[in-house]
């Protein structure tokens, strides 16, 4: 008796999965800490910290019933999300060919943080660091594995929004020195203490807004390609037109 109906079982009946809650508690546990790793611990990690923490991620929403579709990953969205990311890429390009052709705002593009850059270290940013360091973990975690489990919780509007505050949260690190760095926000904020924290505020709110466009990108597109490629354009690209504007002037 007992083999033939113990065959006949599904296995699935055993497999626990995480809850939708605890999901999302875990998921910000994890983004807090690969925050402290990127930005305090262990800075030079990126390149291993990213990969790393979005395989966690992933692992998170599968535990929790969740598949490689609901991270905008599925196969079945793939063409058409690179139809996305094409025309992005190339909507971007080109409002940055603008951009550094206008005298007023080819400022824009000066960032101290890059001065200096060679080329290969250009190629660097743009090849190895903005796509793994950066996009990887970041599309992965706010608008693949948070956005879906938020969207178990809640409806789209409050899970929109609380995956784009806490993206905007995410670059209060990152953007503690920035009024001093860009020198288009130096003219603005100073360099006072005041300054600097207004900067921050400045950043924090612009990344959330940004973070809601996305999440609007990654719903109409039904893939994960269309915010990632809007992402890497916008970062990378702004490397290469900084470093041509440099070599230029």
């Amino acid at each position: 008796m007992s083999s033939a109906r113990a065959a006949a079982e599904p296995l699935s009946t055993t497999r626990r999965t995480l809850p939708p809650r605890r999901a999302v508690a875990l998921v910000v546990a994890l983004l807090v800490v690969a925050n402290l790793t990127n930005n305090r611990w262990a800075p030079a990690w990126g390149l291993l910290t990213g990969p790393v923490a979005a395989a966690l991620l992933l692992g998170v929403l599968f535990w929790s019933g969740g598949t490689w579709a609901d991270a905008g990953l599925g196969h079945a969205d793939l063409a058409r999300g690179t139809r996305w990311a094409l025309a992005l890429i190339g909507i971007v390009a080109a409002v940055y060919l603008v951009g550094a052709l206008l005298p007023f705002t080819r400022e824009l593009f000066s960032d101290q943080r890059n001065n200096g850059l060679t080329g290969l270290q250009v190629a660097d940013r743009v090849l190895i660091r903005v796509p793994i360091g950066t996009v990887l973990l970041e599309e992965v975690a706010f608008r693949g594995v948070l956005l879906a489990v938020l969207l178990r919780v809640c409806g789209r509007a409050w899970a929109t929004t609380i995956a784009s505050l806490l993206f905007g949260l995410w670059h209060i690190l990152p953007s503690l020195h920035l009024s001093t760095q860009k020198p288009a926000l130096t003219a603005v904020f100073g360099r006072s203490m005041l300054g600097a924290d207004l900067a921050d505020v400045g950043a924090v709110i612009f990344t959330a807004a940004a973070g809601a466009l996305l999440c609007e990108l990654r719903r109409r597109s039904g893939s994960l390609l269309a915010p990632m490629a809007l992402h890497w354009s916008t970062n990378a690209l702004g490397y290469l037109t900084g470093y041509l504007l440099a070599l230029a002037t």
